[in-house]
């Protein structure tokens, strides 16, 4: 059988035989924290410097006089809210939570932790992963607004500073022309994004053999076939939701 049947076998498997719903509440909850708060550093450091080079290297690209500065900042915004924000951060929560997501389940696996489950009678994929790919589509989205806003005020700061466009300007581009439809198709890609990335990281971790050496591996297939699922979807939802 292919991977990406196996793949699928997998994701059938969380459904099946799932505990009551109060036990998973506070797993839910644990995860949440997790996922959540632990990633709230590197998601807003990142997408902070991003939007300020997003801001500064437009400026230094617009060099024709008769193009207007609040330019910089539709740019910054329109670029910010349908790529950076989502696609960005959940490349970078692709490395982060990815790889715990499987080297957690991984060390688990060879430590026969989940074999210990199973033999309690509980189905071990749906008590170990679906509250972590619920809570990576509750908390990416919520990650992914909070990227969106530290970016373009990144780049407000830095644009300003660095005396590339005013604050005026600044405020006009924003509120030039904007699509509210741009924030519900980042939303949208965020949350495929986050079941991609849960579950491709938890189907490698849960499925390791071997011992400390394989565990390390899943963990560095888990981001690698995060990121390639993260693009590829990407592709996919542009051609499908913006053209």
């Amino acid at each position: 059988m292919s991977r990406l049947g196996s793949y699928f076998i997998f994701l059938g498997t969380l459904f099946r035989n799932r505990e009551k719903l109060r036990v998973y509440l506070g797993l839910i909850l644990n995860e949440c924290v997790s996922i959540g708060v632990g990633s709230i550093f590197i998601v807003a450091l990142v997408n902070t410097f991003i939007g300020a080079v997003t801001c500064v290297q437009t400026a230094y690209n617009l060099t024709n006089p008769f193009v207007p500065k609040n330019i910089i900042a539709l740019i910054v915004r329109d670029s910010t809210i349908l790529e950076l924000a989502p696609t960005l951060s959940c490349i970078v929560l692709a490395g982060k939570v990815g790889s715990n997501i499987a080297g957690e389940l991984g060390t688990m696996r060879i430590t026969e932790q989940i074999d210990a489950l199973e033999v309690m009678g509980i189905n071990s994929s749906s008590y170990l992963v679906l509250p972590k790919v619920i809570a990576s589509i509750l908390m990416f989205p919520l990650l992914v607004i909070m990227a969106a806003f530290l970016s373009i005020l990144g780049g407000y700061i830095a644009g300003t500073l660095a005396g590339v466009i005013s604050p005026e300007d600044y405020v006009s581009g924003l509120r030039f022309e904007y699509k509210p439809f741009g924030v519900t198709f980042a939303l949208i890609k965020t949350v495929v994004f986050a079941f991609l990335i849960s579950t491709i990281s938890a189907y490698q971790g849960y499925n390791v053999r071997g011992g400390a050496l394989e565990v390390g591996s899943a963990s560095t297939s888990a981001v690698t076939n995060s990121c390639i699922a993260v693009v590829a979807a990407d592709f996919i939802l542009t051609q499908l939701l913006l053209t």
